[in-house]
């Protein structure tokens, strides 16, 4: 709103202000924009379509107006002239705009931390870090009270497909600052600890050794639980290290290598 800008050209401008600090920023522009004339450099203004389209990604995955307008350090006015025009002035969709305030607007990603905390979002990489956990010995009990939840609920939020944002950065935060930490040194009993170790790998949870930091939120991404898995050799190290039964990836690489083996062999046979 008018009188409420940051002193500078914008409010040189769109307000009157003539204040020291607003007359020395409308000076360095005039000297900057002559040296760009003069130089062949000047672009006052760029097509407004890269970042009408952006704008849109950004809404379709949960981010409002408000929050883009906030990270981009723009007024949301800009953003709603270059979606909808200004209806009170009669014009549609704004067709150019500012190259500053455009290459700050596509600098905005839909990063966890730019989401509204009750946005949807998968609920993959939440799920693989409580149930690292809960290999590693935590109980159920302990996280849930540890994320301000009831240990009854705590089941339910594991089988949710999607999770808020919120809850997201609460898992990761959690997981960073319990998954080097031993549970018996912070109240869990060993019983308590040796039972959510045998759920967990009756369940087939994969421990923190299993996940990197870029495969974790991966939907498509599967635990690597012997540094070999999806390989062919990947099944007969799962039988070396004792863990059993070999994963899916490892099982389907060593069927499709026993294939290959045998159509080579087939092939030989027949010449």
């Amino acid at each position: 709103m008018a009188g409420q800008r940051e002193h500078g050209y914008a409010r040189y401008r769109l307000d009157g202000c003539r204040c020291y600090v607003c007359a020395a920023a409308r000076s360095r522009y005039d000297e900057n924009r002559t040296k760009a004339i003069t130089a062949g450099t000047w672009q006052p203004f760029v097509d407004a379509e890269p970042v009408r389209v952006h704008v849109r990604q950004l809404q379709e995955c949960g981010m409002g107006l408000r929050a883009i307008a906030a990270v981009a350090k723009v007024d949301r006015k800009v953003l709603q002239a270059v979606l909808n025009g200004r209806p009170e002035r009669g014009t549609g969709p704004q067709g150019k705009m500012r190259p500053e305030a455009a290459a700050a607007i596509l600098a905005v990603e839909p990063t966890l931390e730019n989401l509204a905390p009750r946005t949807l979002v998968d609920a993959t990489g939440t799920r693989r870090r409580i149930q690292a956990l809960v290999a590693a010995g935590w109980p159920q009990q302990y996280l849930a009270e540890y994320l301000g939840m009831q240990p009854g609920n705590f089941g339910c939020f594991l089988a949710r497909a999607s999770v808020t944002v919120g809850s997201v950065l609460a898992v990761r935060a959690m997981y960073d600052a319990l998954w080097r930490v031993d549970p018996l040194e912070h109240g869990a009993t060993p019983a308590g600890v040796e039972r959510a170790r045998r759920h967990a790998a009756a369940k087939g949870w994969a421990p923190f050794g299993a996940w990197d930091d870029d495969t974790i939120d991966d939907v498509d991404a599967f635990p690597d639980w012997t540094g070999q898995c999806g390989t062919p050799s990947g099944a007969q190290t799962h039988s070396r290290l004792g863990i059993l039964p070999a994963c899916l990836p490892c099982k389907q690489a060593r069927n499709a290598a026993d294939r290959e083996r045998r159509a080579q062999a087939r092939g030989a046979a027949a010449a």
